[in-house]
């Protein structure tokens, strides 16, 4: 819990940012870095939820989801995070605003 002194701290480091100009978003391999590491600690916590099931709520599917989503194979095939095998992820982790152009890619969705 934040205490007085520790709030006061907070104001003092970023109280004046809109004042100073400094607000500019966070690079593109910034986000696409947390987002793999987010992701990491959400599978350790057990499975994400499967393709047919991200599909069902609305949510698009990249190519290469799409591949597995229609594959003949078990439920638990379809849960895993693909993207740490893509190179869309290392692109977008380690270059800003990354040449990557397919569709429904969460690190296209990161480029600024």
């Amino acid at each position: 819990m934040f205490t007085v002194n520790d709030e006061n701290s907070f104001l003092q480091l970023f109280g004046n940012l809109e004042e100073t100009g400094a607000s500019e978003h966070a690079p593109s391999s910034l986000k696409s870095r947390l987002y793999s590491k987010l992701i990491g600690e959400q599978q350790e916590s057990g499975s994400l939820r499967d393709l047919d099931e991200t599909r069902a709520m609305g949510h698009g599917l990249c190519v290469f989801e799409q591949l597995v989503q229609i594959a003949p194979v078990g439920k638990r095939a379809k849960s895993p995070f693909f993207c740490t095998t893509c190179h869309a992820r290392i692109l977008g982790e380690h270059f800003d605003n990354a040449p990557i152009f397919w569709g429904n890619c969460p690190y296209v969705q990161f480029k600024t």
